[in-house]
């Protein structure tokens, strides 16, 4: 069944409600409330007879009954109520809110959605119908939505390098709309033949994941359910809590992560004066190598203390990771000694909504101690220098990086051949250094490159003026930013 049609279906009304300043993201979070509802009502008839705590009350009979101002106050009396109960239900609905102000409007969204039977559509058709949305979502770069989307060809190239195996777990500390669950969750049913016990430990016991931000973890929450990981009564996976705040409860097999971009953790509140400001948020945690605000340098130190000793890791960070002093400096050194940090996938600008990321993948598995380093030497697949994709007319695709997979060798990465030869192949994206090497280099620096960039010197290998136009926004936004974090620390300072 082609998913197309019904995309494009659903995405159609949204252009009609843009109209009443409904964005995005608000009409698929109401449309993931409607769909959950549609979906409980499918599972309480026959031959499913499950109660899945919808109080008849506010069930979705109860919508399709009304009309006019009738149905909108209806509708948001049932947001409220749905918010308030335990569970899956509860989560879905928490601080839900009605954003559809015609109720004529809100009447034909329910409509069609009832018109289709959500149960009995495939796993893989409804789960590609609402990823499509999602990306959708995240390509309005006004709503912000973005940040919580890794471009999906990353996502199953770093899970084809893990290649999870069944009956293990997997964790995602920050885990947005869960990519990397529903990758890996591809990756072990399309590569084994999995049995009965198998197929319940992998839809219920494997995927654990923390997200802080309640429409995003909603968004999650739907996006697993529907490709078939938990149930619709069901415990909850998704858990609200900052991950940062605590160790975690149990150790994982696999971490799979994109944390948040920004370098900062910090809370917001109200000053004496009723004034809103932030602070930056530090976290104490005898567990890590190093205290410090750096958000993604904590990141760091969490998914390491998540891994069994025999766990792995892959995940996405900024650049300031590799360099920066001090803490950043402390980490690095850790790392090396405390896992085998054997992979650095360094990615090209251009292909995260957030505007001007210089990020890298971080591929380490972890160990128990030992007096002597774990890391012996790092591979890096250089994919930035003359590099050049967009978000729309050159985005990244997989086939992009499956020369990177073939290099990675992940059937056995420790057979690996390089592709850069100083004297044969000078222009090969794939070597190694030593732990020697990279440990005296200055702060001992992981921001390595040896490829040199041809649009210095050579005008012919100059991106298209479009590309070159975006990639020079993208770098004059992510400043802006930067400059507003100085502006942000100097105003707090005086």
């Amino acid at each position: 069944m082609n998913t197309a049609p019904i995309v494009s279906k659903v995405w159609s009304f949204c252009t009609t409600l843009r109209d009443d300043g409904v964005g995005y993201g608000d009409y698929l979070e109401q449309l993931t409330y409607l769909i959950f509802l549609k979906m409980a009502d499918e599972y309480a008839k026959s031959p499913y007879n499950r109660d899945v705590g919808v109080p008849t009350k506010y069930d979705w009979q109860s919508l399709k009954s009304k009309r006019g101002a009738e149905l909108e106050g209806h509708y948001i009396t049932l947001l409220r109520e749905l918010g308030s109960r335990k569970g899956m239900l509860g989560q879905i609905f928490t601080k839900a809110q009605n954003k559809i102000q015609d109720p004529a409007k809100l009447y034909r969204l329910i409509d069609m959605v009832d018109g289709t039977n959500w149960v009995v559509m495939g796993a893989d058709i409804k789960g590609d119908v609402y990823e499509n949305l999602l990306e959708k979502n995240a390509e309005d770069t006004k709503s912000g939505a973005g940040q919580y989307f890794t471009p999906r060809a990353l996502i199953r190239a770093m899970v084809e390098c893990v290649r999870p195996e069944p009956g293990k777990r997997i964790a995602d500390p920050a885990c947005g709309t869960g990519g990397f669950f529903l990758a890996a969750y591809d990756f072990i049913t399309q590569n084994h033949q999995l049995d009965k016990a198998q197929k319940a430990f992998l839809k219920h016991e494997t995927f654990y994941g923390n997200e802080i931000v309640a429409n995003t973890r909603r968004l999650c929450l739907m996006n697993m359910f529907l490709h078939n990981i938990g149930e619709i009564d069901g415990g909850v996976l998704i858990s609200p809590n900052d991950a940062l705040v605590a160790p975690s409860a149990q150790s994982y097999d696999y971490v799979l992560a994109n944390p948040p971009f920004g370098k900062k953790s910090s809370m917001t509140f109200t000053n004496e004066e009723g004034e809103q400001e932030t602070d930056d948020l530090t976290y104490n945690r005898q567990d890590f190598w190093a205290t410090t605000s750096n958000k993604q340098l904590n990141f760091v130190q969490h998914i390491r203390t998540m891994l069994k000793t025999t766990g792995r890791a892959a995940v996405v960070v900024p650049d300031n990771v590799l360099f920066e002093g001090g803490a950043g400096e402390t980490v690095r050194k850790k790392l090396l000694e405390n896992t085998d940090l054997h992979t650095i996938l360094r990615l090209p600008t251009g292909i995260f909504y957030a505007h001007g990321v210089k990020a890298n993948v971080l591929f380490f598995d972890n160990h128990e101690a030992s007096p002597d380093p774990w890391t012996k030497e790092i591979w890096y697949y250089d994919y930035r220098t003359n590099i050049h994709h967009t978000l729309k007319k050159k985005t990244m695709r997989y086939e992009d990086l499956v020369d990177f997979i073939a290099c990675y060798n992940p059937q056995n990465r420790h057979e690996r051949e390089a592709t850069w030869n100083a004297d044969n192949n000078p222009e090969g994206r794939w070597r190694k250094f030593g732990y020697e090497e990279l440990r005296a280099r200055d702060k001992t620096s992981l921001d390595v490159f040896w490829l040199k960039d041809k649009s210095l010197t050579d005008l012919d290998n100059l991106p298209e003026p479009d590309e070159l136009a975006e990639e020079i926004i993208e770098n004059l936004e992510a400043g802006l930013n930067s400059f507003r974090e100085v502006l942000a620390g100097l105003e707090k300072a005086s």
